[in-house]
């Protein structure tokens, strides 16, 4: 076996297309969005056989540090066989050898393996379900847990819900665990004519988490910085983004119509409050409008909802539900092994701002309640690992303090 450090575009995408393990965090694309956004450059690494074949690979994220080193993250971790331990054992220590070749503090790695079952208070299904003999295995060969944590402390969360369609014989019994108030409301939404689509751009969707942003008092990512992501993934066929439109005045004329028709006061009730509250959402300059975006990304094998925007009439009319119901939908009918919310927490009683909202909202859509096994880091530089948070705080001010005195 041979470890190489510059794996080629084509030969990296290829390998990952057709790996079980793959992830959409450690796909090419998502190197190429980070060096876009965040600076970080990234790294191709893997090993092949004597023939050239690649056997794993990694996606690699390098961050500088002052005094001429760097840290890496292999963010899902490495795109290989976790059971091959004769691999894993290999590529590890060539991952060590890189290290200290590039005088680096050390590598994160967060592989995007289930660590154990758990119910849905997220306590441990005591079953042999399990990968505490691969956690064990990662120690032995010197990789450093981080700890279980139950939030959002790390780089991704280690928890999710996530649909593995191989249980199902149909979707509609996947439809079934669907809670039944989820899925009245995505029925409901049918009731107002919606437009579902998929756009090549972001632009709709920028646009409403900035309404969010604005309404609730928090900074969104630059617009620039959905278009890198989609537009890495897109360009291969690994992005969807779901649009829902609605016409107010074409669904008030729709109403006023069954109402003349209906006999039941309790509908007609029902059908006159939501055209009162339709005639607040006329706009002058259009009839249809985008009330809701929905970005996804994909791996051959899996399906993942990333970022959502919506306004108040999606909220009404159950139009971000309808959206989520369509990607889990989609990623059925083409074959994908799963389809992943992209995370929630591990303390579903948390009392931490709204992420036990978070928890209960995704639980609605069914799937499996799944940890991950959490944080590993292979440190290089022991004594720099350990003062490096306060020496990166003490150079970020040093380097404001310089930015402020140039304005």
């Amino acid at each position: 076996m041979k470890f190489i450090d510059n794996i080629k575009k084509e030969d990296y995408i290829s390998f990952w297309e057709k790996h079980p393990n793959s992830h959409f965090l450690n796909a090419y694309f998502w190197g190429k969005a980070n060096k876009a956004q965040r600076n970080q450059e990234p790294v191709y690494v893997g090993m092949t056989d004597d023939k050239g074949n690649i056997l794993c690979e990694t996606l690699l994220l390098k961050r500088k540090t002052p005094l001429n080193m760097c840290y890496y993250y292999a963010p899902r971790g490495f795109v290989i066989d976790w059971n091959d331990k004769k691999l894993v054992t290999a590529f590890t220590k060539e991952l060590k050898k890189y290290l200290e070749k590039t005088n680096a503090i050390y590598l994160k790695v967060d592989p995007g393996i289930e660590y154990q079952d758990i119910d849905e208070e997220a306590n441990p299904i005591k079953n042999d379900n399990n990968n505490y003999e691969l956690f064990n295995f990662l120690i032995s060969l010197g990789y450093k847990h981080q700890g279980f944590n139950k939030l959002y402390e790390k780089n991704q969360p280690r928890y999710t819900f996530r649909t593995y369609f191989k249980n199902y014989k149909t979707f509609e019994d996947v439809e079934k665990t669907i809670s039944k108030t989820f899925m009245r409301s995505i029925k409901r939404s049918y009731n107002y004519e919606l437009t579902i689509s998929l756009e090549d751009n972001v632009d709709h969707l920028y646009n409403l988490i900035s309404l969010v942003a604005l309404k609730d008092g928090f900074e969104p990512f630059s617009k620039k910085y959905y278009e890198d992501i989609f537009n890495s993934y897109y360009e291969y066929g690994y992005a969807k983004n779901y649009t829902a439109r609605i016409n107010p005045q074409k669904i008030i004329s729709s109403f006023e119509d069954i109402i003349s028709k209906e006999k039941n006061i309790d509908r007609i009730n029902k059908f006159k409050k939501d055209i009162e509250f339709l005639k607040t959402k006329i706009k002058d300059d259009e009839d249809e409008f985008v009330i809701a975006s929905l970005v996804c990304v994909y791996t051959k094998k899996g399906a993942w909802s990333l970022y959502v925007g919506s306004d108040e009439t999606a909220e009404y009319t159950g139009t971000v539900n309808r959206l989520y119901y369509e990607f889990m939908k989609d990623a059925y009918n083409d074959k994908r092994d799963f389809a992943d919310l992209f995370g929630t927490i591990g303390d579903p009683h948390s009392k931490f701002k709204n992420l036990s909202g978070i928890y209960e909202y995704k639980k609605k859509l069914g799937g499996k309640y799944v940890e991950f096994i959490g944080e590993f880091d292979i440190i290089n530089k022991p004594f720099w690992y350990k003062i490096l948070p306060t020496m990166l705080s003490f150079y970020r001010k040093i380097k404001k303090i310089i930015k402020r005195k140039g304005d």
